[in-house]
């Protein structure tokens, strides 16, 4: 299969987000492939001290709507402050459950990666309580990267657990 980076330009988006769109397409395509057959006990089994597949599908769909928060210019409401608390004790989802919230997520931020003009890419943006310096363009590249370094840990966790 071509990796998304080497399918060329997606209709109805700047060039400049190519790279985040890709990526973005790229964890769908990865957590859609890792998740599919695995049993329930699968998707939440231990490998040594990691965390599980089910928690890592969890986590790429929590920190992608936050961190696109921030690039909105907003703080996260409290409702996203309790789920990303709760996130590391959720257990039981199935892996149709875990791919919809996965895909739900992925969606809403290549619509959000459409809307963003570029000239607002250098813009600044705070993050979290301490209201830490980023802009733009940094948020919408570690959302992308950051769900592609879980969706990559989730095919390793497959892999290892012999589950391939």
């Amino acid at each position: 299969m071509t990796e998304k980076w080497l399918t060329g330009p997606v209709p109805g988006f700047d060039p400049m987000l190519m790279p985040v769109v890709h990526a973005l397409l790229q964890v769908r395509e990865d957590v859609r492939r890792t998740l599919d057959g695995l049993s329930d006990d699968q998707v939440w089994q231990r490998v040594g001290a990691s965390a599980t597949i089910g928690f890592h599908a969890l986590h790429i769909a929590g920190a992608t709507d936050r961190l696109l928060t921030y690039a909105r210019g907003e703080q996260l409401s409290e409702v996203q402050v309790a789920a990303a608390r709760e996130e590391s004790r959720i257990s039981g989802l199935d892996a149709a459950a875990l791919n919809a919230r996965v895909e739900r997520a992925m969606e809403a931020a290549l619509e959000q990666v459409q809307r963003t003009p570029v000239s607002t890419l250098t813009a600044p943006r705070e993050v979290g309580r301490d209201h830490l310096p980023s802009t733009v363009i940094g948020l919408l590249f570690h959302a992308a990267e950051h769900a592609a370094r879980h969706a990559g840990q989730m095919a390793t966790l497959r892999r290892i657990a012999g589950q391939l």
